[in-house]
């Protein structure tokens, strides 16, 4: 069982990574040399944002997300999309390209959560 989460999460990983490749390449400004370990960094940031960060900024902000019926929801993700940029050294990023990389970075989680089996069962 131990096997198969470790596999999840390195498959994770890099599907994250290789989306923020797409999304760094295509919105950011990166003023530092980029190459595999900056990209698979990204993910890795990106990784533990989502499921440590997030969950908390989630609980805190449940009456919001319950008044607006969820909408709050996306302004949610793009903080945490706007907090891993914020973390990596050297990359910046407007509005609208954190906008567009929260919906990247969905397209992604929701495909990798597709296609790769729970551990958990």
């Amino acid at each position: 069982m131990i096997k198969t989460q470790i596999l999840v999460f390195l498959l994770r990983w890099l599907i994250s990574g290789s989306f923020m490749w797409l999304a760094i390449t295509f919105f950011a400004t990166v003023s530092v040399e980029t190459n595999f370990w900056f990209y698979a960094t990204a993910g890795l940031v990106f990784s533990l944002v989502n499921s440590i960060v997030k969950p908390l900024a989630t609980a805190l902000a449940l009456p919001l997300i319950i008044l607006s019926m969820g909408v709050f929801t996306l302004i949610l993700n793009v903080a945490m999309v706007a907090l891993t940029i914020w973390l990596l050294p050297g990359v910046e990023m407007s509005i609208w390209g954190l906008i567009f990389t929260t919906i990247v970075m969905s397209v992604a989680n929701g495909l990798v959560n597709f296609l790769l089996p729970s551990y958990n069962k």
